[in-house]
């Protein structure tokens, strides 16, 4: 890959890396994760105002990113590439989350001067809804169950029984850092596996 003589010292080193990367480094990819996440996770943080939020939203991001590391051009640096992934992400997340504005989300404000706001939305599921729900669950548990043991266990500490990170690694007594990384691990074959069967998730 051709070194951009415009970019910094520092866009210019992250195309070297990026060409390892797509090369089949795996060391660079390692390199380019270490890197980043933390400013990464930093944007994400002031983005959703949530910790775990911000930590999956973090994974995710570098997941997307390195499943597309053929597509990067080097016509702008590898850092803006990267966020940009991220905050689209991030920008779906918030977006699949938000409550659906009706009349009743307008508000009434009280006497003390407070606003009471109303959700006419509801969380009950049809019976068909309610189907397809545990059809997907059912799919996302026969691929996790694919998963090599140490990286099954993650997940479904992670996704099924929801613990927190901290709470994981007090759980298997494994140190933070550590849960963080094979959890990215995890996550990148997990939906390597999802892609490769097909399930609709």
């Amino acid at each position: 890959m051709e070194v951009n003589e415009n970019f910094s010292k520092k866009a210019q080193e992250d195309l070297v890396l990026v060409d390892r990367a797509q090369n089949g480094d795996q060391g660079a990819y390692s390199k380019l994760l270490e890197r980043y996440r933390e400013s990464v996770y930093f944007t994400m943080l002031k983005m959703v105002k949530n910790n775990d939020d911000a930590e999956d939203l973090t994974i995710e991001a570098f997941g997307k990113a390195f499943n597309r590391i053929h597509q990067y051009s080097p016509n702008f640096a590898f850092s803006t590439w990267l966020f940009k992934i991220a905050s689209n992400n991030c920008i779906d997340f918030i977006r699949k989350k938000r409550i659906k504005v009706t009349s009743m989300d307008t508000g009434k404000t009280t006497q003390d001067g407070e606003v009471v706001y109303f959700d006419a939305s509801s969380d009950t599921l049809d019976p068909s809804e309610t189907m397809i729900q545990k059809q997907k669950a059912n799919a996302m548990r026969e691929v996790v169950s694919k998963l090599k043991p140490r990286y099954r266990e993650l997940i479904e500490l992670r996704y099924f029984q929801e613990l927190s990170y901290e709470e994981i690694a007090e759980e298997l007594n494994l140190p933070l850092g550590t849960v963080k990384a094979q959890l990215f691990r995890a996550r990148d074959f997990l939906s390597n596996m999802m892609e490769s069967t097909k399930h609709t998730i």
